[in-house]
């Protein structure tokens, strides 16, 4: 009887696993995901109590295309809610959350006014040049090799690099896939009409109800085991994984595997070497790379071995360029959401983006409904931030974000806010704002040469297939659980010979003046 392995538990290995069982007809019980960590969910980790404060690497939203992850969803038992489906859950919350077009802060905590784009007609014929140029041109690219320094400081780029965390050294490739996977996401994201999110955190309303559904069905997960290597057949023209090479509680092991069974390794992390900080020290940035939990060792290993497997040094290799700090807020004061209320219209049930335009770390906010977690308390608060200019001096607080506790952070988000010195003192000592340094989390946008990513399923492959961020997807773009969703079912699907289409990737595919045209008429925004 086949087996099928996968290396890693975050999102990608988790929606592979339910693929298989619930579109190739594989009994649970003939998976297996090992992880090398304690804690399943990978980059979906938020995590905490009220007493201890929660904490989580990242926020995640959705867009109302992201048909692979909806449709994942609609398979899966909520956790708060059995007798309904993730996606029931999600747009159940979605239908209640009403619009908020109220969401960008002027310097000096007031509420920003209409504003234009900024743009030059040289900067619309560069778009207009980048939105016709082939894929394959822009490979290697950056976006500052396509713009001039102007550009940089324009509304528009403000309006993209913001919520996409996009910086100006990333891939001109992966921009252009934004820009048309996303063409009217800025008009929508105004009134929050095509973002969605989870009822809870996405660890408690995707990985936690994934995770337990494939438990349900048989499928074994075990932890604290790392995948240090695979052994693959001397074949030159066809690549068959043979065993795994195990290290379990400090212990090695070689696992043989037999004819039919299957591998699907996760290639990378967005979250290895996170570091979490507290309220009196920074999260540091790691070192380097962890062997015990190393999870780029393994692609490093078989980019080694056989050519046409990717280029991991081409997203692991330029921390500086790739890390951001962000931080989660918990609170028993409800004075914050009191400061934001002049800024919003849907006070206590919107879940959305709210930006500090001009602030020195580039500050952004993610307000939740609350409860954020299951067993959140009535009484508390959580919010989560981050500063995609985390490598600059604040406007109170004059040193780089990443250098900073989190009483340093709150007090730039309560200083950006104006609030008074006597509610500022209060907040502060009624709040645990805990940092989090993530080296590699926009290494996804490095910008990439042609085979830096590989295919799903590698050529010539017999039974090994890849996962997650660092595959490559046609169109579809990075830094989104869509894409992991997306990348298992391609796998799941090529390996296994399942015959059923994956959904398409919704693309403009207009002719680029008018694209560009759109783009602008939707980032020059009024409020309401």
């Amino acid at each position: 009887m086949s087996r099928h392995y996968f290396v890693g538990s975050g999102i990608a290995s988790l929606a592979g696993a339910a693929f298989l069982i619930r579109d190739a007809g594989v009994p649970g019980q003939d998976i297996v995901v090992f992880e090398a960590s304690p804690g399943f969910g990978g980059a979906l980790d938020a995590r905490g109590s009220a007493a201890t404060g929660y904490h989580m690497c990242g926020s995640r939203m959705f867009a109302g295309q992201d048909a692979c992850t909806f449709d994942l969803m609609e398979s899966i038992p909520s956790v708060s809610n059995p007798h309904i489906s993730v996606n029931e859950e999600r747009r159940r919350a979605s239908a209640g959350r009403g619009a908020t077009r109220l969401r960008l802060v002027a310097p000096r905590g007031q509420a920003a006014k209409a504003w234009a784009t900024g743009l030059s007609e040289r900067h619309r014929d560069g778009l207009v040049q980048l939105l016709r140029a082939p894929e394959s041109a822009l490979l290697g690219q950056r976006i500052v090799d396509c713009f001039d320094e102007d550009f940089f400081s324009t509304a528009f780029w403000l309006e993209w690099s913001t919520p996409f965390a996009l910086r100006r050294w990333h891939s001109a490739a992966e921009w252009r896939r934004y820009l048309r996977r996303h063409t009217g996401h800025l008009g929508a994201h105004a009134d929050a009409d095509d973002i969605h999110r989870t009822r809870f955190s996405p660890y408690e309303s995707l990985a936690l109800p994934l995770q337990r559904w494939l438990a349900a069905q048989g499928v074994r997960f075990q932890m604290r085991a790392l995948v240090a290597d695979v052994g693959v057949a001397d074949d030159p023209h066809a690549l068959q994984v043979t065993a795994l090479h195990l290290i379990e509680d400090g212990l090695a092991r070689r696992h043989d595997l037999e004819d039919g069974d299957r591998v699907f390794i996760t290639l990378g992390s967005m979250a290895a070497d996170t570091t979490f900080g507290s309220m009196i020290e920074p999260a540091p940035l790691s070192p380097g790379h962890a062997p015990a939990t190393d999870a780029w060792a393994l692609w490093r290993r078989l980019a080694l071995q056989r050519p046409g497997l990717g280029n991991p040094q081409a997203f692991s290799g330029s921390v500086n360029d790739s890390q951001w700090t962000s931080f989660t807020v918990t609170t028993d004061d409800p004075s914050f959401l009191a400061l934001l209320a002049r800024f919003r219209d849907n006070v206590g049930r919107q879940g959305e983006l709210i930006r500090f335009n001009g602030s020195g770390w580039l500050l952004t906010l993610a307000l939740y409904p609350q409860p954020f977690f299951v067993e959140q308390p009535d009484s508390v608060s959580v919010w989560w931030g981050y500063g995609l200019a985390h490598d600059r001096p604040g406007d109170l607080v004059r040193k780089p974000m990443r250098e900073c506790t989190g009483a340093e952070i709150l007090e730039e988000v309560l200083f950006q806010l104006q609030s008074p010195e006597r509610e500022r003192e209060n907040l502060l000592a009624a709040s645990n704002c805990i940092p989090c340094t993530m080296p590699y989390v926009t290494s996804p946008f490095m910008p990439r040469a042609a085979g830096d990513r590989p295919p799903p399923v590698p050529a010539g492959s017999r039974n090994l297939a890849f996962l997650g961020q660092y595959v490559e997807l046609a169109e579809e773009t990075a830094l989104t659980i869509e894409y992991s969703v997306r990348s298992a079912q391609a796998a799941v699907y090529a390996l296994l010979g399942v015959d059923r289409p994956l959904p398409a990737v919704r693309v403009d595919d207009d002719v680029p003046e008018a694209m560009v045209e759109r783009l602008v008429n939707a980032a020059q925004w009024t409020p309401s």
